[in-house]
C-alpha cells in the first residue's frame, strides 16, 4: 500500500493525497504546539522556588507567571504579519530559537527581572507557535480531514503541558521538593526549565525537513515552488488546479496583505469574520482554563492537598485532556465545529458552577490550614476534571482549528495577528489576576465568574460563528 491514495469525502473527492507526507509535516508543525504547552505548563511546579529564590509576594508571583503572556501577545500579533512577509516555516524556526534561549535563561536567572525577560522571550515563541502552526497545517491539508489534523495541535499542546507536569513531578519527587538541591547543586525548579531545551532543539532541526506553505509561495509569486509542494501533497493534476485557485482567490486584491484589509471596503467597518475570530479567541480564555494550567498545583494545595498530590492531579488532568482531544479528532470533521463549541460551553458552565459551589464550603482550622469538608473535596476534583474534559473536547482544539481556517486568504495573516493578540491579552488578564482574586473575593466567586463567561460563550457561538467543516480555504468569506 502506498502513501498516495485517492481522497474521498467533502472537499477531498478525487484528490490523490500523499497521506504519509502530510502526516509527517503535520507532525513536525505540531511540535510547536508541544512547545507552546510545555513552556506554558512548566511554570506550574516552580512557583515555590520562584517565591523563595526571588522573595516574591502574591503580586510578584502573578507578574512572574504572567510575564510569558506579554511576550505571547506580542509574538502572536507579530507572527501573523511576519509570516506574510517571510513565510510560515521561517517564523516557526524563529519561535524554536526563542524557546531554546528562553529555557536556558529562565533556569539560570539570578533575579526576578532576568527571569521575567526570559519568560517574555519564551512568550514570543509561544505566541508565534500558537497562531502559525494552525495556519500552516490548514494550508497543507485537504478540507475533508483539515479539522482532525488541525486538532492535533491541541493534542500536542496538552501533551506538552502534561510532559511539563510529569517532568516537574519527577524532579520534585526525586529531589525531595521543587526547592531542594538536584543535579550540579542547582534546585529542582531550575532543571524544570532547563529540560525544555531538549524538545526546543528537536523542533528547530525538524523544521528543516518540511516545505513552505504553498499558499504563501503563490502569494509571493513563486508558483513553480508552490506547484512542487502541492504535487507532493496532492498529485500533479490537483497541483495544477490548486495553484490557479489560490492565485484567483488573491487576484481580487492587487496588493500585499495588510492590516487595513480587515475593514470592509464598502462599509468601512471591521469585517464580521474578524469579530467572530476575536470573540472565539477571548472566550477561550475567559472560561479560566489557564488557571488550571498555570496554577493547578497552587490551587489544589490551597484547598488542602499536599504538593505531591497536587502535582499528581496535574498529571491526571493532562491525561484526561489528551483523551478529550482524541475524541475531537475523531468527530470534528463529521459533526462539525459549531456543535462541539456549543456542547463545550454548556458543559463548562455547569461544571465550573459546581467547582465554585464546592470551593464556597472551604473551612480554615485554628492553624490556618484550608480544607473542603465532607465529600466536597472529591466533588471539586471530579467537577474540575469534567470541566477540563469539556474544554479539551471543544474550545481547546476547535478555537485553533477555526482561527486557522475561517479567514479568507487575503486576510488570514492579519486576522490571525489580531485574534491571536486578543487571545493572549485575555489569557494575561485571567492569569495575572487569579492569585489576587483567589484571596479576595475568593475561589468560589472567581469560579462563578468563569462559569458566567462559559454560559455567555454559548450564545456568542449561536449568534456569531458559522460552520467551516468541509469548506476549501479559497471559499472562505469575510
Amino acid at each position: 500500500m502506498t502513501d498516495s491514495t485517492r481522497g474521498t469525502g467533502q472537499g477531498g473527492a478525487g484528490i490523490a493525497t500523499n497521506h504519509g507526507f502530510i502526516t509527517a509535516i503535520v507532525a513536525v508543525a505540531t511540535i510547536g504546539g508541544f512547545m507552546f504547552g510545555y513552556d506554558s505548563g512548566v511554570i506550574n511546579g516552580t512557583q515555590k522556588g520562584l517565591e523563595s529564590a526571588f522573595d516574591l509576594g502574591k503580586l510578584g508571583i502573578g507578574v512572574n507567571v504572567g510575564a510569558i503572556l506579554v511576550g505571547s501577545a506580542i509574538g502572536a500579533f507579530g507572527a501573523g504579519r511576519l509570516a506574510d512577509a517571510i513565510g510560515r516555516r521561517n517564523v516557526m524556526m524563529i519561535s524554536a530559537l526563542l524557546f531554546l534561549f528562553s529555557a536556558v535563561l529562565a533556569g539560570a536567572a539570578n533575579g526576578s527581572v532576568i527571569f521575567i525577560i526570559a519568560r517574555i522571550i519564551g512568550g514570543l515563541g509561544v505566541g508565534a507557535a500558537s497562531v502559525i502552526s494552525p495556519v500552516y497545517i490548514s494550508e497543507v491539508t485537504p478540507a475533508s480531514i483539515r479539522g482532525r489534523l488541525s486538532s492535533v495541535q491541541q493534542v500536542m499542546i496538552i501533551t506538552g503541558l502534561t510532559g511539563a507536569f510529569v517532568a516537574n513531578f519527577a524532579l520534585a519527587r526525586y529531589a525531595g521538593s521543587s526547592t531542594s538541591e538536584f543535579w550540579l547543586g542547582f534546585p529542582a525548579w531550575r532543571w524544570m526549565f532547563w529540560l525544555q531545551a531538549i524538545p526546543a532543539a528537536i523542533y528547530l532541526f525538524a523544521l528543516l525537513i518540511i516545505p513552505e506553505s504553498p499558499r504563501f509561495l503563490v502569494a509571493k509569486g513563486r508558483d513553480a515552488e508552490a506547484h512542487t509542494v502541492l504535487t507532493r501533497l496532492f498529485g500533479s493534476a490537483e497541483a495544477d488546479r490548486k495553484v490557479v485557485e489560490i492565485r484567483n482567490s488573491l487576484a481580487a486584491d492587487h496588493h500585499k496583505p495588510k492590516l487595513s484589509d480587515l475593514r470592509d471596503k464598502t462599509t468601512g467597518k471591521i469585517r464580521p469574520i474578524l469579530w467572530a475570530g476575536i470573540g472565539l479567541a477571548i472566550f477561550q480564555q475567559l472560561v479560566g482554563i489557564n488557571v488550571v494550567f498555570y496554577y493547578g498545583a497552587v490551587l489544589w494545595e490551597a484547598v488542602g492537598f499536599t504538593e505531591d498530590n497536587a502535582l499528581q492531579i496535574n498529571i491526571l488532568s493532562g491525561v484526561l485532556s489528551i483523551a478529550a482531544c482524541l475524541f475531537t479528532i475523531a468527530t470534528v470533521d463529521r459533526i462539525g465545529r459549531k456543535p462541539l463549541l456549543l456542547v463545550g460551553s454548556a458543559g463548562m458552565a455547569v461544571t465550573l458552577a459546581v467547582v465554585a459551589y464546592a470551593f464556597s464550603t472551604a473551612v480554615t482550622d485554628a492553624s490556618g490550614a484550608v480544607s473542603l469538608p465532607g465529600h466536597n473535596g472529591m466533588i471539586a476534583l471530579v467537577a474540575a476534571n469534567l470541566y477540563v474534559i469539556f474544554f479539551n473536547a471543544s474550545w481547546g482544539p476547535v478555537m485553533w482549528v477555526m482561527l486557522g481556517e475561517m479567514f479568507p486568504n487575503q486576510i488570514r495573516g492579519s486576522g490571525l495577528a489580531v485574534a491571536g493578540f486578543a487571545q493572549w491579552i485575555a489569557n494575561a488578564a485571567i492569569s495575572v489576576s487569579f492569585p489576587a482574586l483567589a484571596v479576595s473575593p475568593g475561589l468560589a466567586v472567581t469560579y462563578f465568574g468563569y462559569a458566567f463567561f462559559a454560559a455567555v460563550s454559548f450564545f456568542f457561538v449561536r449568534a456569531m460563528v458559522n460552520e467551516t467543516r468541509g469548506r476549501e480555504l479559497e471559499d472562505m468569506k469575510g
